[in-house]
């Protein structure tokens, strides 16, 4: 997280950066030209975009000209966590540790312990670990630091604070049960594996950009094929995964990372293909495996 906030020229500068990786990687001209019209407004405004953001005053913010809601959360993010996670997709530089190393309290050896041991690797699967009892079992986290882990998450998350703060007291308080939790609005399964096809067929033929990662890549060879891409409203980044555990098990070119964002809405998915079960040899989104049986089923 910055000491300084950032100025509005920092913030238009970190957009102008987006706009220019998604030019080289043949995105959207729409898209590219929001990010850059966004940074032009910045510049030329009188307010501090920071200090808005901090006083929680987002709808000031969106009412500059060009900037809507996907790109006031990435100011917000941008202002609150010194990064933002779109730009470290495109350069091929994210990963579950220095994510988590965003959240206050959460050095570089507490992050590798969490994704070792819990085996995840987004904001909102921490958030629940912190509320289902998991995130306490890992050495390094009191109660102290679980409450404010548990704060700066329900603050940064991109949807409804209020209702995302009702629904994981009741959680909290056993209530519900993790399944339980309301989502925010996603694509469909049938969405999310039709992105994924064409991801693979381009990637099959060579069509697409590719980036260099810096992960698992010593070399600094630039071999990881990168899609975006649109359906409806919904803006997509698309990546073989360049996991641990994706190198580990030979996968990195069988599992697909969706990332994807609308009106602010920001989360991933993950496709692979099923070795086990009903659904054996298909490509499955992790996590609604039913959805992707009942899809199957129709198709």
């Amino acid at each position: 997280m910055p000491e300084n906030k950032p100025t509005n020229k920092d913030i238009a500068a970190e957009l102008e950066q987006i706009a220019d990786l998604l030019e080289t990687q043949d995105a959207n001209p729409f898209r590219i030209r929001a990010y850059r019209q966004a940074a032009n407004s910045i510049l030329k405004s009188e307010l501090s975009l920071a200090e808005l953001v901090k006083n929680n005053q987002m709808d000031r913010i969106k009412e500059i000209e060009g900037i809507g809601n996907s790109i006031a959360g990435t100011i917000k993010e941008y202002v609150n966590t010194g990064r933002i996670g779109l730009l470290e997709r495109l350069r091929g530089s994210v990963s579950p540790e220095s994510l988590f190393m965003t959240v206050p309290g959460i050095g570089e050896d507490l992050a590798k312990k969490i994704v070792h041991k819990l085996d995840i690797d987004k904001l909102e699967d921490l958030e629940v670990a912190a509320w289902d009892g998991s995130l306490q079992k890992i050495s390094g986290i009191g109660k102290q630091k679980l409450k404010t882990i548990r704060a700066v998450l329900n603050s940064l998350l991109s949807y409804s604070s209020r209702r995302r703060s009702r629904r994981l007291e009741d959680l909290s308080k056993g209530k519900i049960q993790i399944e339980d939790k309301e989502k925010p609005v996603e694509p469909s399964v049938a969405t999310i594996l039709d992105v994924d096809q064409e991801y693979r067929e381009k990637a099959a033929k060579n069509n697409l950009r590719k980036i260099a990662p810096k992960r698992f890549n010593p070399e600094g060879k630039a071999w990881l094929p990168i899609l975006h891409t649109g359906r409806a409203d919904w803006h997509f980044t698309v990546l073989f995964s360049n996991t641990a555990q994706a190198h580990k098990l030979n996968k990195t070119d069988d599992w697909v990372v969706i990332f994807y964002e609308k009106d602010g809405v920001e989360d991933q998915a993950t496709v692979v293909t099923e070795i086990r079960g009903d659904l054996k040899g298909k490509r499955v989104v992790r996590g609604r495996e039913q959805e992707c049986k009942k899809y199957y089923s129709e198709e």
